[in-house]
């Protein structure tokens, strides 16, 4: 019987074991494809950001070569850096760098790349390279031809010792100090070198970018707790003493408040205040939406009226955007005849009942400004719309305020309407003419 048994059940067990055999081998081939195709990818991400830092730094030195007058040649050589520079950037990426402080270098590259574009992008031949930037470019070209060498070093080692990148993405993770760390070694140098270059005047234009936006450069005293307990009560007339505030971030660059008060509709209000001046941030009503009952020029209306209520005033809607059962509206302040567009905020309406159920109001905190001096246009009307395209189809002219590619605020007129099919906003600078930015406005989606 025994002997029967073992007949059987022998070939299908050596089946069993064959197929096993078969499938983890297939398993282990899949597994060195793909950890040979990473590898692949690795490496050529690495050696062409090696190759472009070269480039970069030859770029930078051409237009260090040409005569200071030589706007064409400036032009061409500083679009050439910023296109390396964003290439360089997008190998950085690729690079199994997350768990590596390599933050300085591509905050670096990140500097040269927005300097140097902002720089192309003017007009030089009104505006040509001052001294201070062509100073910048000579550091620029210092540090460049030290972070090429750097690279170079480890790619020659690379090559030489046929490191793998995937033993240094190992080497990361686990922070073993037997395996052999030459790369990731080679990546600390070249951050923590780039670290302490002195810092460069990069200029306004590229420094805003960077500059940080806290809460604690806006005016106003600080608020206690039950200050802002007052404030949530007052904006969401709601019983105080049924608001919960919590205090967030305490000792950093972003002290604010968050303000709860549940109420009937199975949902919650939740508010956030700045600690200096208490100034609301947003606003949310959690409440689940019904299906969409409520027009678009009734949702405007509600959006519009509750503004006013809550003391905003002389707010414009620009946009109006529809997602499901939601319409979502951005507004700017409008000053005498003009709208400023940095002083803007976004309300969200259900579009079930037309009630405001979101409110983001971060940059209106930020810019808002009583003060603001709106500048005088050189130019008139007509003489900015003949910079418009012949085929373009006017629908309106206002004035706006606007903030260009420089983070510099420019006024300018804003012509909407339609072109190819497709509508758009293009502005046009009062002063110069120039087309300081164009947008296409897209349809209201109601589905998606």
């Amino acid at each position: 019987m025994y002997k029967r048994l073992s007949s059987v059940m022998f070939p299908i067990f050596a089946v069993l074991l064959v197929g096993a055999l078969v499938w983890g081998y297939q398993e282990n081939q899949e597994k060195n494809a793909i950890l040979i195709k990473a590898e692949n990818q690795y490496q050529r991400a690495f050696h062409d950001l090696s190759f472009h830092m070269d480039k970069l730094h030859s770029e930078i030195g051409n237009t260090l070569a040409v005569h200071s007058t030589s706007q064409g040649m400036h032009r061409k050589g500083l679009m050439n850096v910023w296109r390396l520079t964003s290439e360089a950037q997008n190998e950085i990426n690729q690079l199994p760098l997350t768990m590596l402080p390599f933050n300085e270098t591509e905050e670096f590259l990140s500097r040269i790349s927005n300097f140097a574009y902002r720089a192309s992008m003017r007009d030089l031949t009104n505006e040509p390279l001052s001294e201070k930037e062509m100073g910048n470019l000579k550091k620029l070209y210092q540090n460049s031809s030290e972070i090429t060498k750097n690279l170079q070093d480890v790619q020659q080692k690379v090559l030489t010792d046929r490191l793998r990148w995937m033993d240094a993405e190992t080497a990361m993770a686990t922070e073993e100090q037997t395996m052999d760390n030459t790369i990731v070694d080679g990546f600390r140098t070249v951050n923590k070198k780039v670290q302490e270059y002195p810092e460069l005047d990069w200029g306004p234009s590229v420094s805003n970018i960077y500059a940080k936006r806290t809460v604690k450069k806006l005016d106003g005293l600080p608020m206690t707790k039950e200050q802002i307990q007052s404030k949530a009560a007052k904006f969401s007339d709601a019983d105080s003493s049924k608001i919960q505030v919590q205090e967030n971030g305490k000792g950093t660059d972003w002290e604010s408040y968050t303000a709860t008060v549940n109420h009937g509709n199975n949902g919650k209000l939740m508010m956030d205040f700045t600690r200096n001046g208490g100034m609301l941030i947003s606003y949310s009503d959690t409440r689940p939406i019904g299906t969409k009952k409520v027009s678009r020029q009734d949702a405007m209306a509600k959006a519009d009226q509750f503004l006013t209520n809550k003391g905003y005033k002389d707010m414009k809607a620009v946009n109006y955007d529809e997602f499901g059962n939601l319409g979502n509206l951005t507004y700017v302040r409008k000053q005498g005849d003009t709208l400023i567009y940095p002083e803007k905020m976004s309300v969200r309406v259900g579009l079930d009942t037309g009630e405001v159920t979101g409110f983001q109001a971060s940059d209106f905190v930020y810019e808002h400004n009583d003060k603001r001096k709106v500048p005088k246009a050189t130019l008139t009307e007509q003489q900015a719309r003949q910079k418009l395209n012949s085929e373009f189809k006017e629908n309106y002219v206002r004035k706006s305020l606007i903030e260009n590619d420089y983070s510099k605020e420019v006024l300018c007129y804003e012509f909407g309407g339609r072109i190819n099919g497709s509508r758009y906003r293009i502005y046009i600078n009062a002063n110069t003419g120039m087309e300081e930015a164009v947008e296409e406005i897209k349809p209201v989606n109601a589905t998606s």
